[in-house]
């Protein structure tokens, strides 16, 4: 179900300004703040949300990709990444906001899984993050890391699975 707002400018500013500072974007920090407005503060559905979240970039990616507009997918694909993340962690009832967060709790999922592979498609997603603000990587690696970042997910889903 999708829900589009108009806000005014000074709102969202504040509110783009905030995620920023959190390290969220403006639509991951509304969701949050309703989750906990309307109560939905358990670890199953705040692991859903993510779950939802991810999913959504993924998707978002795709024809981003089929345009050639690799700086976007990026993002989208980091997006999906580390809202994988979230949904592990969340599942397990801790809250991941900041970058030093979500690295440390992969390398728990490195130690836990002993599957190393997890820290380095997880580097190609933060490769794919640092390209939408630098623009240094060629089309191909954005592709190639997008695979990774696909294959990073599904390894995710599995270890979420073996949560329920």
């Amino acid at each position: 179900m999708t829900l589009t707002l108009e806000v005014p400018e000074k709102f969202m500013k504040k509110l783009v300004g905030k995620a920023d500072e959190l390290g969220l974007t403006a639509e991951e920090l509304t969701i949050n703040a309703l989750a906990d407005y309307l109560g939905l503060t358990d670890p199953i559905t705040r692991s859903e949300i993510h779950l939802e979240l991810c999913e959504k970039y993924l998707h978002g990616s795709e024809p981003l990709l089929g345009k050639g507009d690799y700086t976007q997918a990026s993002e989208k694909l980091w997006g999906a990444a580390a809202q994988m993340v979230k949904a592990v962690a969340a599942r397990r009832d801790r809250t991941l906001d900041t970058h030093a967060k979500l690295w440390g709790f992969i390398g728990e999922l490195v130690k836990e899984t002993k599957d190393e592979e997890i820290a380095d498609l997880w580097s190609s997603a933060n490769a794919l993050h640092k390209n939408f603000y630098e623009v240094q990587l060629p089309s191909e690696l954005v592709e190639l890391y997008g695979t990774r970042v696909k294959k990073l997910i599904e390894k995710l889903k599995k270890l979420l699975e073996m949560q329920v």
